[in-house]
């Protein structure tokens, strides 16, 4: 018999004997509790007013921003953030197919343009509105939300940082050789630029107009290569012409860095941190992104993108923009011991919110070590009306001086000094005055304490509410639920490493996983029957 196939670049020149048969509406082959369909309902009722605004125009037959966004978001759900493979699955899946209708397949460039030009520019936006959704329909409870911070690594190479300290250091090399050069051209040219002393830059631009005019005047040809020699005023004008690339290369990388100690040259608004997934374990530094997300009933309702390595300066810009752009506020906030700081309590306070931190010293002040450190402030006894504390020599340290204290973000807090009456001859003075990089003797040293009454009223007050059984709780379901958001992310997601460069990408990359992450986590409490369910409860004992 003989056999027949086709060789040719269309195979649908020759169909054969068969008739192949297909559904004439894809909607069927989908099961009915698909992931897919709810997440095509919940876009439908959302409004995207802002990224609709971004389109100048949008073309018949193809498809839509909303359309664009549900695809999107369904490759992040079942974890693809290629936007080559969001095309093949376009082509391919069923559940694609299902979003994109009776538009044509995106191409890869298309998804990459919507992600980086389109939804960069209203993420928070969209993010605000879905969370106003969840709230409306009684999936958050917004009243208590749960703040943490994780670090994920950056689009950039590693080994490209840039060091402010190490920069510093070379710029202020460069400007000492550019004071001996002025004046070493001073005496060799004949000519006077600077009268005080202090070179400026004015000083350098004068210095390199003359040289110049030195040049015409002496119809002077710059000569390049082996066996030609240079003339003094051309190794005169290389030479300050190299240190003023050198000025502009520092000062611009002193600007990217800002407040910052390091950047990545590959990724500008990177920072150099401390990462967990250390694989040689010697503590490498690795450009990231310190990502806060803000947890309520186990959906990510906010999230922050910011270059700080530590997570206390964070709080405050989390609560503002939140804020601004939800419709609801929630009065609690529960955060662990790397948000406490006077500035943070204050504000929280400020803003008619309870604080529900976790005092830095919570876990060691309950160790029979820190309970006998008898230089500890805490363990020494306060008389409120004398204002003084006693030692364990029964000596009074009084009040010394008050002074203030300005942290990095410009918050001035308010410290008092107390001083010992007497120390000398105290037979605890060793257990007493710690700190051995004192050129002081110890007999000589005299006890000092710092610190601020604001804070340790707030602390104080702070305790109590985290001590509490609603506190308990809270501090329960914190651990529970945003550190929970940050596994789900890392390891059930895979998602270790952002693709794109740059904060504005980055944040909308991490909000298209929030969003992701909340459309799943709605999906699995429809089937298991758990909506409108908020805080886990604690188990009793018997």
């Amino acid at each position: 018999m003989t056999k027949h196939i086709n060789l040719h670049k269309n195979y649908t020149s020759i169909q054969g004997d068969y008739q192949l048969k297909l559904p004439l509406n894809i909607e069927y082959i989908i099961p009915a509790d698909d992931s897919v369909r709810l997440l095509s309902q919940f876009i439908e009722e959302m409004d995207l007013t802002y990224l609709y605004s971004t389109y100048s125009r949008i073309r018949e037959n193809q498809a839509t921003p909303r359309q664009m966004l549900k695809i999107v978001l369904y490759s992040y759900m079942n974890h693809n953030y290629s936007s080559r493979e969001m095309e093949q699955s376009c082509k391919r899946d069923v559940n694609f197919m299902y979003l994109l209708g009776d538009s044509k397949a995106p191409d890869h460039s298309t998804f990459a343009r919507f992600r980086s030009i389109h939804f960069a520019l209203c993420a928070k936006e969209i993010m605000a509105e879905m969370s106003n959704f969840l709230y409306e329909i009684g999936e958050v409870m917004g009243n208590d939300i749960f703040i943490d911070g994780t670090k994920i690594e950056a689009c950039a190479n590693k080994y490209t940082f840039v060091w402010k300290k190490s920069v510093c250091k070379n710029l202020e090399r460069l400007l000492s050789k550019l004071a001996d050069f002025v004046a070493e051209c001073e005496e060799l040219y004949g000519i006077k630029i600077v009268y005080e002393n202090k070179v400026k830059i004015k000083h350098i631009k004068k210095l390199r107009k003359k040289l110049y005019t030195l040049k015409q005047k002496e119809n002077i040809e710059f000569v390049h290569g082996c066996g030609k020699r240079k003339n003094p005023i051309q190794r005169s004008i290389e030479t300050l012409e190299e240190y003023l690339e050198k000025l502009k290369e520092y000062t611009k990388k002193i600007y990217t860095c800002g407040e910052r100690n390091s950047y990545s040259k590959t990724d500008n608004d990177a920072t150099f941190m401390r990462m967990k997934e250390d694989a040689m374990k010697n503590g490498q530094l690795k450009p990231a992104y310190n990502v806060q997300h803000g947890v309520d009933s186990q959906y990510i309702v906010w999230l922050t993108v910011g270059p700080q390595p530590t997570d206390t300066t964070t709080l405050i810009p989390f609560i503002k923009s939140m804020e601004n752009l939800l419709h609801f506020k929630y009065s609690n906030i529960t955060a662990d011991a790397g948000y406490e700081s006077e500035e943070n309590y204050v504000y929280i306070k400020e803003n008619m919110q309870l604080s529900f931190i976790k005092p830095t010293n919570y876990e060691i002040s309950k160790t029979k070590k820190y309970k006998s450190d008898i230089s500890r402030i805490e363990n020494m006894e306060y008389n409120e009306f004398g204002d003084y504390y006693t030692c364990k020599n029964n000596k009074k340290l009084t009040v010394n001086k008050i002074v203030n204290r300005k942290s990095k973000t410009g918050y001035i807090s308010e410290k008092t000094i107390y001083t010992c009456e007497d120390c000398s001859n105290c037979k605890y003075k060793s257990k007493c005055i710690k700190g051995h990089n004192c050129k002081t003797p110890l007999e000589e040293r005299t006890k000092n304490l710092e610190t601020s009454k604001l804070f340790n009223e707030l602390r104080k007050d702070n305790l109590k509410r985290i001590v509490s059984e609603e506190g308990c709780k809270l501090r329960m379901n914190r651990s529970i639920q945003v550190e929970g958001s940050f596994g789900e992310i890392k390891q059930d997601m895979g998602f270790r490493r952002y693709l794109s460069k740059g904060k504005n990408n980055v944040l909308a990359e991490s909000i298209l996983l929030a969003m992701a992450h909340n459309v799943n986590k709605l999906h699995n409490k429809i089937q298991l029957d758990k909506t409108e369910t908020h805080l886990f409860p604690i188990k009793k004992s018997a």
